[in-house]
């Protein structure tokens, strides 16, 4: 979440920058925010003021006694009971304006860099680069869930008896080829100087909170309600929270971390056609890639994590777009955003497959992640995190890519993994 500071000290910038993100009223909310601020700040003030008052005139109390200044002594004690009286009633004034400050903070999402360009939607992002093979497809080239029946890979009609539409069971060379991209991705991950965590996959509210899932994104996780614990919708929520509440040293950044895990999004009223087979699903795999960093360090980070991403497209033979987000398509936490499509060549359409994004001190904030620098003063510590990759269009685009009349052809740098050439 933003900091006090940031919003008092550059309160203008703040709300232009929000206003960037289409976020309504944000003028009134950071004018909320600063008055709730003042008035958290006030009760403090004043009741520091009358700690320090009991403090003085409890050690003057049994001076005056011995003194023999009874009436003065009752006169301090009376004083000393109005004020611990008042002093329950600051208390509980600033506890409530304390809770109504940080509950505003929560609605509030993170200001977009500078370099982030204005628009409402999809339709809005510069497009940066585009890589990647031109493909040639035969005439009656079929989408990959015509591919994957054909060939017997993924079977979507018995996802949806096991459990419901957007959970498919992936069989023989479909569950291999999903096998093969998992430890294709962490292999490169690991190579590039990440460490892997295998975390768990699901967290309880405080780790949803630190990563800004919640409450911005609580209707779209699965919830399990008698534990009170959420299904994770990527692996940033469980590896970043790894260092909540952490003060690391400077030496230590940046950490990279890398985890495969399963991830779980209800997606509530998607439908239609862009939604068909595996372009959206409630359940899919992925590798995530998460960053923990100095300020002055955090945009190289970001290149870094974005050539790396660039690399795994060029290695997996496919066409691709980056794209820089625009104000309004970017997500809640986020400071600085690119996505990474993919081509479908049978689709005649671009699938996202990653987006890498640098929160700035936002999540670290939330999480109290801070780190102590060579003056040895603690600061928060920027936080950076992206898909390398996601499976489901990942898988789409290779099956729809690499048909030919003869099979589903395997790029090369896969084939060590799955152990076959084609899916014939």
């Amino acid at each position: 979440m933003l900091t006090i500071k940031q919003i008092t000290e550059n309160t203008d910038a703040v709300i232009r920058g929000l206003e960037k993100k289409h976020f309504k009223d944000a003028a009134a909310t950071i004018a909320k925010v600063i008055e709730v601020n003042d008035k958290r700040r006030n009760t403090q003030n004043q009741l520091d003021k009358n700690l320090a008052e009991v403090n003085s005139l409890s050690r003057t109390i049994g001076q005056l006694m011995k003194e023999g200044k009874k009436e003065e002594a009752e006169a301090a004690r009376t004083r000393v009971a109005e004020l611990k009286e008042g002093n329950k009633v600051l208390d509980t004034a600033m506890t409530e304006a304390a809770t109504e400050l940080q509950n505003l903070l929560y609605t509030i999402p993170n200001v977009p860099y500078d370099e982030v360009p204005e628009g409402v939607g999809a339709e809005d992002n510069v497009v940066e680069k585009m890589g990647g093979m031109e493909t040639e497809l035969p005439k009656d080239a079929l989408p990959h869930w015509e591919l994957a029946k054909k060939y017997d890979l993924i079977d979507f009609d018995l996802g949806v008896k096991i459990t419901g539409a957007g959970f498919p069971v992936y069989k023989g060379k479909g569950a291999q080829l999903q096998r093969a991209l998992i430890n294709f991705f962490l292999d490169e991950a690991r190579k590039s100087g990440y460490t892997e965590i295998m975390p768990p996959t699901v967290v309880n509210a405080a780790s949803g909170y630190g990563t800004g899932q919640l409450p911005d994104k609580e209707g779209q996780m699965y919830h399990c309600e008698v534990d009170d614990l959420y299904l994770i919708p990527t692996a940033e929520v469980p590896v970043t929270n790894i260092y909540r509440d952490v003060i690391l040293d400077e030496k230590q950044l940046p950490i990279m971390n890398c985890a495969y895990t399963q991830c779980f999004r209800r997606e509530a009223g998607s439908y239609g056609k862009d939604v068909r087979g595996l372009n959206r699903l409630h359940e899919f795999s992925k590798v995530e890639l998460v960053r923990i960093d100095k300020p002055e360090h955090s945009r190289q980070s970001h290149q870094e994590m974005l050539d790396h991403v660039e690399g795994l497209l060029q290695k997996l033979e496919l066409p691709y777009r980056i794209l820089r987000l625009c104000g309004g398509d970017m997500s809640f936490t986020a400071a600085l955003c690119f996505d990474f499509e993919v081509y479908s060549e049978a689709q005649k359409r671009w699938l996202e497959v990653s987006s890498v994004s640098n929160f700035d001190t936002y999540q670290a904030n939330r999480l109290k992640c801070r780190y102590r620098n060579g003056e040895k003063k603690t600061e928060l510590c920027h936080t950076l995190n992206g898909s390398a990759l996601a499976l489901p269009r990942i898988v789409a685009a290779l099956l729809e890519n690499n048909q030919t009349p003869e099979g589903i052809r395997i790029p090369k740098a896969l084939v060590p993994y799955c152990g076959f050439e084609a899916i014939d």
